[in-house]
């Protein structure tokens, strides 16, 4: 007779930096907390044998979520220098203590002395392209820490192509060992019903027609650029909404509104909840997104989900978001969007034919699919020597 031996696959446990999921309505609960939130919900626990152990000051969002153990912390990490303190000196430890196989920092920067294999992942490299918009002190700490944190890595995970080449090229890292993983778009995002969307157009007494911004006010987000771009638009009608709370080195784009006399054409919503984002997208005749730099731009493809014409930047990652259902201009021409904007308005056969290609582009993005990418660098990293 012959036996036959039965082998079961191990259980590979993961420790998961996830500090920087915001516990407070804000600009930092956009973006990475977003990405972080939704990578976590969509990982394949069962199928892929994984125990993550998340690390988090806030797991309000995640405490839903069967398969993850949440450890929370007491340390006010929301505080940078904190945050360090414990990604440096806490984290390692506890990583041993639990026996942990792998850590997973879920932005930028790994343990120096991990117990453990590590994996990082990279959102974008605005402080090497930008440094003089970064404090000293913090341009150093993240060039520095981010360099190591790659080449100690096993796996380094990017949201696009294009960071993806810039880990590469600023940190030498090899392609083969950065893998991207773009993000997803909730379900929330599509086209909504004229009747809700008349509810919310009178509920924030909104215009018939407007362009739509989404994302935080700082310099990166180009805003400037866009203001002086609407003020070649001439129709009196035609407003700007934009939408997002406020980042750091905002006062010069409330000064260009009044220099251009735009105070009664532009609105600032503030932060905007996630639950409205999509009534906004689909109240809009427009969306426009000049950003000279981005890890993805994921506003592009959450308006084109909700079937509104694109506008955006051909700079960093954004024409990967945009693909060919949007157009392009040179983040750095006022004119040629102002051109690109009025082609679009004005013509409504173009609108219509860039909502439905947006909504056909938009469905190539999902979390399930960011979620099982990142189980597969996990098994890769763990299997490698």
């Amino acid at each position: 007779m012959v036996s036959v031996k039965t082998t079961e696959r191990r259980v590979t446990a993961v420790g998961v930096n996830a500090h920087l999921l915001s516990g407070e309505a804000g600009y930092r609960r956009a973006g990475i907390h977003h990405y972080i939130a939704q990578v976590l919900r969509h990982l394949p626990l069962q199928e892929d044998n994984l125990r993550p152990v998340v690390f988090t000051r806030f797991a309000g969002d995640l405490a839903d979520v069967s398969g993850l153990t949440l450890a929370s912390s007491r340390w006010p990490t929301e505080r940078r220098s904190v945050r360090i303190l414990w990604e440096q000196l806490v984290w390692p430890w506890q990583a041993w203590r639990q026996q942990l196989d792998l850590l997973h920092s879920m932005a930028f920067v790994t343990p120096v002395l991990a117990p453990c294999p590590t994996i990082v992942t990279i959102y974008d490299l605005s402080f090497l392209h930008f440094p003089e918009r970064f404090p000293r002190l913090q341009r150093w700490y993240l060039t520095s820490q981010t360099g190591r944190s790659c080449r100690q890595a096993r796996r380094v995970i990017t949201i696009s192509e294009s960071s993806r080449q810039d880990v590469h090229q600023f940190f030498g890292i090899p392609l083969e060992r950065i893998a991207v993983v773009y993000p997803g778009v909730d379900g929330r995002y599509h086209p909504l019903s004229a009747p809700e969307i008349a509810a919310f157009r009178q509920r924030e007494n909104l215009p018939e027609r407007f362009v739509l911004h989404v994302g935080t006010l700082q310099p990166r987000k180009n805003i400037s650029l866009l203001l002086d771009a609407f003020a070649q638009l001439k129709d009196p009608d035609l407003h700007l909404v934009l939408a997002g709370g406020k980042g750091w080195l905002f006062d010069e784009i409330f000064r260009r509104v009044q220099t251009l006399g735009l105070e009664k054409r532009v609105r600032f919503t503030g932060y905007v909840p996630d639950e409205d984002l999509p009534l906004w997208y689909n109240a809009a005749a427009l969306f426009v997104f000049p950003s000279v730099y981005e890890g993805f731009g994921m506003p592009v493809v959450e308006a084109m989900a909700c079937g509104l014409p694109v506008v955006a930047s051909c700079s960093s990652s954004i024409p990967e978001a945009t693909g060919d259902a949007g157009l392009l201009f040179d983040p750095h021409n006022a004119v040629e969007l102002a051109e690109r904007m009025a082609s679009v308005l004005n013509d409504p056969a173009l609108s219509a034919r860039m909502r439905q290609q947006g909504i056909t582009h938009a469905a190539n993005f999902s979390w399930e699919q960011a979620g099982r990418q990142t189980a597969v660098v996990y098994r890769q990293a763990w299997q490698a020597k």
